[in-house]
């Protein structure tokens, strides 16, 4: 009765049990994996928020499929920011509810079904799931570790394949922090040149850059003006604004000009036909889009608090170790490889009630990686490492 794309294992995994008989028993937990920033006690400015979504404009119904000019310009007007000398033409933005439909759209335009994306790995674990509605195969290739983040362009090379139709990469990656360098960007530009690819780049956590970059590395900033390939760049309000509530998202095209041209076309046709986003939501986006002002700031200073927190636990044992954080609010850990990531993580729940991710949630490939969010309030982040040192040292 139902299709093959939704054949999906839907038992709980182990991980999945323990969480809910924990909560069943209503013990309370220390979550480090809390990523929704509404959650997580940061100041919102109410007021402006409430008073963006009550223009009387909303009334009327006057559906534009790349979405209102002035919410595309807004959004332009985000990068042009941080492109001063360049000219970002709103045309070639579309909106979309959320990233989620973005991926959709792009699926949609570039792939016949069964043909194939490679994406980086460890990589965030929802990509799976867009694919395969779409009835796109995603091929791995890997992220690589040596005082830094780095792409296996060998492995990238050997995983595309005669029906591979785009490379994707999140920019900084979710959850190793990997910000792309101007090396690895010249690179990627050449190999989509040389196989007709289009490059796919979600800069959702892009504005969340720290400074810990390996020397020999000189970061790339956004993709939103590169030329050289048809490029896609996504990102949206969930992260921008830390407004995930509001789904508010978007395309930006980029590349020759001929295929840019081509592409815009079609895609406004793909969103015309699933209809524009709320009209409350378009004519609020510049309002929303301001919020990053006084969003990021907080975020920032969490994260930098929580990694500092972290670092200072660190350096007072030998076991357990972070590996560097370009950008974004996660913090990978290496740990002792003497059980699964998903026994180390369940035991962790069940005998110090602290939350954390299994690598392997993220595609990684061996055992020995756990994965916070640095988001969580300082003094439970503080106490959930405390708890989780704690557990490793006792073995």
């Amino acid at each position: 009765m139902f299709s093959k794309r939704t054949d999906w294992k839907l038992e709980e995994n182990a991980y999945t049990q323990a969480l809910r008989r924990h909560r069943e028993c209503g013990t309370p937990i220390l979550d480090l994996t809390v990523s929704n920033p509404t959650e997580c006690g940061f100041q919102y400015d109410e007021a402006a928020i409430l008073s963006a979504l009550h223009n009387p404009e909303v009334l009327h119904y006057d559906p534009e499929p790349k979405g209102m000019l002035q919410a595309r310009a807004a959004v332009a007007g985000y990068y042009q920011e941080k492109n001063p000398g360049a000219r970002i033409d709103p045309e070639r933005f579309i909106l979309t509810t959320g990233t989620s439909e973005a991926y959709s759209f792009l699926f949609r335009l570039l792939c016949e079904p069964g043909d194939e994306v490679v994406t980086a790995h460890p990589s965030y674990p929802l990509f799976d799931f867009l694919a395969t509605i779409q009835d796109v195969k995603l091929r791995p290739f890997h992220l690589v570790y040596d005082h830094g983040w780095q792409i296996d362009f060998q492995s990238l090379r050997e995983s595309i394949g005669p029906r591979t139709r785009a490379i994707l990469l999140v920019h900084p990656n979710n959850p190793t922090g990997h910000f792309i360098g101007n090396d690895e960007a010249g690179q990627l530009n050449a190999i989509c040149g040389e196989h007709d690819l289009a490059l796919i780049v979600d800069e959702v956590f892009v504005d969340y850059e720290r400074r810990e970059t390996p020397a020999r590395k000189k970061r790339h900033g956004s993709f939103v003006c590169n030329d050289r390939a048809l490029t896609f760049v996504l990102s949206g309000l969930s992260k921008i604004a830390a407004l995930p509530q509001m789904k508010v998202g978007w395309i930006a095209a980029g590349g020759p000009e001929s295929l840019v041209r081509d592409a815009m076309a079609r895609l406004e046709i793909i969103a015309d036909t699933y209809l524009s986003m709320s009209a409350p939501l378009q004519h609020a986006v510049p309002a929303l889009l301001e919020q990053r002002k006084k969003m990021q700031p907080q975020l920032m200073a969490r994260i930098e608090a929580n990694v500092a927190q972290l670092d200072e636990q660190l350096v007072r044992q030998m076991l357990v170790s972070r590996l560097v954080i370009e950008g974004g609010w996660y913090a990978v850990l290496r740990v002792p490889a003497v059980q699964s990531d998903e026994e180390l993580a369940i035991r962790l729940l069940e005998r110090r009630s602290v939350l954390v991710h299994p690598g392997h949630f993220y595609e990684f490939p061996d055992e020995g990686y756990l994965i916070v969010s640095l988001l969580a309030r300082t003094d439970e982040f503080a106490e959930g490492v405390a708890r989780l040192l704690e557990l490793i040292r006792a073995g």
